[in-house]
């Protein structure tokens, strides 16, 4: 099950990803996954989420600091 912070996170990229038109393929290939992954990730109905080193190169790919990726307080 996802958490709160793996839910804010991915709604966090999600957006990101969205406001950049950068498709869930465009963003699987720069970040080395699947687009099967990515829509998973972005799914309510899979557990699938981000790791630390997903969310690095999700960070290094749309040009932002990977700390704009996480929450500003404990959730």
């Amino acid at each position: 099950m996802k958490s709160a912070f793996d839910l804010y996170v991915i709604e966090k990229i999600k957006t990101l990803r969205k406001e950049k038109n950068i498709s869930q393929l465009a963003l699987a290939q720069g970040i080395g996954v699947s687009a099967g992954f990515i829509g998973r990730i972005e799914s309510p109905n899979h557990n699938a989420k981000y790791n630390l080193d997903h969310i690095n190169k999700v960070s290094k790919f749309l040009h932002v600091s990977p700390r704009s990726l996480l929450p500003e307080e404990s959730i």
